[in-house]
C-alpha cells in the first residue's frame, strides 16, 4: 500500500526464467519511508514460456496466470483478469530494464492525483543498448504522431506505467498485441484523464533478448502494431464518462 493507496503488479513475460524472480523479489522488497509494503499483489501472465518463467515466478512470491496465445496486451488483459481488486494497477516488464525503485516515484503522481503515469524512458537516464535503434526511432515517430493528432505532449511509450483501477477500467483496452501501450495513452487523452510522466531510467536486459528489439520480426510487429492503433483511434468517437 502506498499513502492509502492498494497496488497491484502485472508483469507479462516469456521466456524470462533468468530474470522474472528478481523483478517480483524486487517488487516485494519496495517499501514506503515508514517501512510498509509497497505492492499487494503481483500477477505474471506467462505468456507461452518454454522456460521455468512461471515456477520461478510462483517461487519468487508472485501469482501466475497462463496465456498460450502469444501477445503483449493478451498478457497484460489476462493478468488483469486475475488481479485482486486494488487502487493502482502497475505495469512493468520482466526482463530487469526497470529501476524498480522508481515505482516510487509512478506512485507518488497517482497519489497526487494522476489518472496514468507513465514512466519516461526518454526523460530518464538509458544505458546504451537499453533499446535497439529501431525502436528509438519508432518510439520518436509515435509520440511526434500522438503530439501532432491530438495536441498532447508524450515523450515515450514505455511499458513501465502506472493507472488507477477506475481509470483503466474506463479505458476498455481492447488491443492483444503491441499497440497496447499507446492505445492505454491515446484513450487516455481521449477521455480527457489526468497524464503524467516522470522520468525512469532504463538499462539494458540482463538475460535473453528482446521480444520487440532483439528481431526483424519483432520490431516490424511493434511497428505495424503502434501505428495501426494511431490510426484506428484517430477515427474513433470517445464517449466522455
Amino acid at each position: 500500500m502506498y499513502e492509502g493507496l492498494t497496488v497491484a503488479a502485472v508483469i507479462p513475460a516469456r521466456d524470462e526464467a533468468e530474470n522474472i524472480g528478481e523483478v517480483v523479489g524486487g517488487l516485494l522488497a519496495l517499501r514506503t519511508a515508514e517501512g510498509r509494503h509497497v505492492i499487494d499483489d503481483i500477477v505474471v501472465c506467462d505468456n507461452g514460456s518454454t522456460d521455468a518463467t512461471a515456477e520461478r515466478a510462483r517461487a519468487a512470491g508472485a501469482r501466475v496466470a497462463v496465456e498460450p496465445r502469444p501477445g503483449y496486451g493478451r498478457a497484460c488483459l489476462t493478468a488483469i483478469a486475475a488481479l485482486r481488486p486494488v487502487d493502482v494497477v502497475l505495469f512493468v516488464d520482466g526482463d530487469q530494464s526497470c529501476d524498480l525503485r522508481q515505482t516510487l516515484d509512478l506512485l507518488r503522481a497517482t497519489a497526487d492525483g494522476a489518472d496514468l503515469v507513465i514512466g519516461s524512458r526518454v526523460l530518464g537516464r538509458m544505458e546504451p543498448g537499453a533499446l535497439s535503434p529501431p525502436q528509438i526511432a519508432g518510439n520518436q515517430v509515435a509520440s511526434l504522431l500522438i503530439r501532432l493528432l491530438w495536441g498532447h505532449r508524450v515523450t515515450d511509450l514505455g511499458p513501465f506505467r502506472a493507472i488507477r483501477a477506475d481509470a483503466l477500467r474506463r479505458l476498455d483496452m481492447r488491443d492483444t498485441a503491441y499497440g497496447w501501450t499507446v492505445e492505454m495513452q491515446i484513450k487516455a487523452i481521449q477521455m480527457r484523464m489526468r497524464i503524467v510522466e516522470t522520468p525512469v531510467d532504463s538499462r539494458r536486459r540482463r538475460f535473453g533478448h528482446s521480444k520487440v528489439g532483439g528481431t526483424v520480426k519483432g520490431v516490424v510487429g511493434a511497428s505495424v502494431g503502434i501505428l495501426g492503433m494511431v490510426a484506428r483511434l484517430r477515427s474513433r468517437r470517445v464517449k466522455l464518462d
